[in-house]
């Protein structure tokens, strides 16, 4: 055995002449993960390649030496597991990705952009940018939430007042009161030490993103000849899956802004007391030079994030050295003067109310309201140039998602601030708490879930006319069978729940529309007020009042109940593996896409997982000279079509797709038309002929293709039948389950159409001759 494994790992495969293996199928999981015992159906397995975060594995039976009984597969292709589940839930670190989830949401709307005809490829690099620049609002507001807690709470306006200090044994030193005006007790020196806490959350978010880079995004792609052609898509591109350089420039713009947040948080609440009469013109002066520096490096910053990244016509080898060190180094250097600055001796500066009022929070809400208006302008542009029938939200989409991770990045910052302003202040009477805006975002939490509880009671209702609609569908499908009507309710009512899936553009569209309504109604009332809403409508009518209170209690306790909840969910996920296992999940759908517009998003496992599969289909089938069929399940049918457009023309000859329970139309094509819509599913099937795809009703998450007819084999076959019987019968003498999403292989139609497939693939031209070794 272990000279098999020897030749399976030198040359990808053992050689024809030592063994007849022409055909190989290589199965590639869908989301939460599996094992490969389970995958390849045996529980002896052997990896052959890869490490422990992502490898090949085979039966122990197929490393045999061939003229072994374990070793013959009867004419069967020999199977294959490639096993990536680890990339997205492996160590308990991936717990601190909870802490990540709203930069991953607006990378995916970067995606998300809807097709592009040629003479409009500036406006698409416009909708690019766009969305860079919320994810920058996003990293700036983290940050600055980090600084509203630390700066403003704790060291401006708990450790400033009796009360609240003298609660806190630990603030002591820096309080005024307590200490009898020790050195740390100087507003501007409590500042500069409660700033190391922001400092350390963009260290540890830029140590995140530097360590996954180096695992992810430095995987270098299979190389090709200049002469090879690629196909007519982007994912097609030899540089698509190798982000290194791009995520290295937003790197360093990202931390360089995260950076210049603190200093902004310290030093300006400094120079405001400096710029007023009577006080040192020194410190006047550095106030205003800090301020012009604050302008320079926001400057630079924009221009980095807002610039056009490398090609994906070829990998980019190169890291923009220089921009990559220096540009965080200056604002940390800048940060370290300002820490100085702001430690300088006042004499008569006392805190007292907010560090800063509701300015900033509101700035920076206003600012992503606006980028979010703009995009969905730019997005309906180009929806409009090249209309899809199919897109989500009639190319919307992006915007949409844009503005929901705004508003969960929101509710995080708000409910971390409103968290800390009650722990520090168990009375509510000592400090005056975190900005009002925030208190008003949170306020308009209780209407936006009873309007969505009513849009859920209105499908719950479309279900069930669905399910009595289905019942007749059922029927004629088991025209030979005795149907009893209960089971043919249950199965009804499994295909209509499985068809919601496809009212989600309709529910992100409410849900959107509904937050920027409130949104803008909590920014207007905020600034209009300057108060809590409760407080704020004491004079109007009782019902509004009531209305009032009511949703700012509800909202306050909801932040508390959520923050709760993410905390205990995180640390579970950092103990128990199969927790991490089910946010992993969530990882698996969110994070197949490059970090093209944050780079503080969980890493892009398909810039590993992608590589992986090309390196291992291209070395076994120019080794081996055989025949390979792709065979993808729901998310890893995705990267089995990534992976096919990645092969070159030679390779792809010898390949064939199966995918089953596939999200490829009616998910990625719906919401990423871009890169799945009609037009690049069509050529796909162009550049690998030989792909069938199996799908169920029952199923709510795969789907039919829908490739227009070309005159060619059909890519989709007929609607599996699940369950496989609907009584008993003399070959099912027990009930058939409902499947549903799950073990497409058990069905009969699975191994028909995989040996169509390679029947398919044995008129092509010869195979390469294997490669012979010394």
């Amino acid at each position: 055995m272990e000279r098999a494994q020897e030749r399976i790992l030198e040359g990808g495969a053992a050689r024809p002449a030592e063994r007849p293996e022409e055909a190989l199928e290589l199965l590639v999981h869908g989301v939460g993960g599996t094992t490969p015992e389970e995958m390849l159906n045996d529980p002896r397995t052997v990896r052959i390649a890869g490490d422990d975060t992502a490898a090949v594995f085979r039966r122990s039976a197929d490393t045999e030496e061939p003229d072994t009984p374990a070793a013959r597969t009867e004419g069967r292709p020999v199977p294959e597991a490639y096993v990536w589940c680890n990339l997205t839930s492996g160590n308990g670190t991936r717990a601190l990705w909870l802490l990540l989830l709203p930069f991953m949401v607006v990378n995916l709307a970067h995606w998300m952009r809807p097709s592009v005809r040629d003479r409009r490829t500036r406006t698409a690099r416009l909708y690019g940018a766009l969305v860079r620049l919320v994810a920058l609002s996003l990293t700036v507001l983290l940050v600055a939430a980090a600084c509203e807690v630390a700066l403003d709470l704790t060291a401006w306006q708990c450790a400033g007042t009796r009360a609240c200090a003298e609660s806190h044994s630990w603030l002591g030193f820096l309080s005024p009161a307590a200490s009898g005006d020790g050195w740390w007790s100087a507003p501007g020196r409590r500042l500069a030490l409660a700033s190391l806490v922001p400092l350390a959350l963009t260290g540890l978010l830029w140590y995140l993103s530097r360590r996954t880079w180096n695992a992810y995004e430095s995987q270098p792609p299979l190389a090709r000849t200049p002469d090879e052609e690629t196909g007519r898509s982007a994912l097609a591109q030899p540089g698509f899956w190798y982000g290194r350089r791009l995520v290295a420039r937003l790197r360093a713009a990202h931390t360089a802004a995260g950076l210049l947040t603190v200093t902004a948080g310290v030093g300006l609440a400094a120079a405001r007391h400096d710029h007023e009469p009577g006080g040192p013109a020194a410190l006047d002066v550095l106030g205003w030079l800090l301020k012009a520096a604050l302008v320079a490096g926001a400057v630079l910053v924009l221009w980095v994030v807002c610039s056009r990244g490398p090609a994906d016509r070829r990998p980019d080898q190169s890291l923009d050295g220089r921009l990559v060190r220096w540009l965080p180094m200056a604002s940390l250097v800048l940060l370290a003067l300002t820490l100085l600055y702001a430690g300088w001796e006042r004499p008569g500066w006392r805190s007292g109310g907010r560090l800063h009022d509701d300015a900033p929070f509101g700035s920076l809400a206003l600012t992503q309201g606006l980028l979010v208006v703009v995009l969905a302008g730019v997005a309906h542009q180009l929806h409009r140039g090249l209309p899809d029938a199919r897109a989500a939200m009639r190319g919307l989409g992006g915007p949409a998602v844009a503005l929901l991770a705004c508003a969960l990045g929101g509710v995080m910052a708000g409910g971390v601030a409103q968290r800390v302003a009650d722990w520090l202040d168990g009375t509510g009477t000592s400090i005056d708490g975190p900005p009002v805006l925030l208190t008003w975002q949170a306020s308009v939490i209780p209407p936006l879930l009873l309007i969505l509880l009513v849009l859920c009671g209105w499908l719950a209702r479309r279900t069930l006319r669905r399910a009595r609609a289905e019942r007749a569908a059922v029927a004629a499908d088991y025209p030979d069978e005795t149907r009893d009507p209960e089971r043919t309710g249950s199965i009804a009512r499994t295909r209509a729940m499985a068809a919601l899936t496809d009212s989600g553009p309709l529910l992100v569209a409410v849900i959107t529309t509904v937050t920027l309504l409130f949104g803008t109604g909590a920014l207007v009332g905020a600034f209009a007020t300057g108060e809590a809403p409760g407080p704020a409508t004491r004079d109007t009518h009782p019902f509004v009042e009531g209305a009032a209170q009511t949703a700012q209690a509800l909202g306050s306790w909801l932040i508390g109940v959520g923050f709760i909840l993410f905390v205990t969910w995180g640390r579970r996920a950092y103990k128990d593996a199969s927790a991490r296992r089910t946010i992993g999940i969530l990882w698996d759908v969110g994070t197949f896409w490059p970090r093209a517009a944050h780079p503080f998003a969980p890493p892009c496992y398909a810039e590993r997982a992608v590589p992986d599969l090309t390196w291992r289909i291209d070395t076994w089938t120019r080794t081996t000279g055989g025949r390979l069929v792709i065979s993808g399940h729901s998310q890893g049918s995705v990267l089995a079509a990534a992976t096919a457009w990645q092969l070159s023309p030679r390779v792809r000859r010898r390949v064939a797709l199966l995918t089953y329970g596939s999200p490829l139309e009616r998910l990625y094509g719906r919401w990423f038309p871009a890169h799945f819509g009609p037009d690049a599913l069509a050529a796909l099937h162009a550049d690998v002929d030989c792909w069938r795809n199996l799908y169920r009703l029952t199923d709510p998450i795969g789907g039919p293709v829908r490739l227009p007819d070309d005159g060619g084999p059909d890519v989709d076959c007929a609607a599996l039948k699940d369950p496989l019987a609907h009584g008993r019968t003399d070959r099912h003498p027990l009930p058939a389950p409902v499947l549903g999403h799950s073990d497409y292989q058990a069905d009969p139609t699975f191994a028909e159409e995989r040996e169509r497939l390679l029947a398919r693939l044995r008129p092509e031209l010869p195979a390469p001759r294997p490669e012979t070794r010394p």
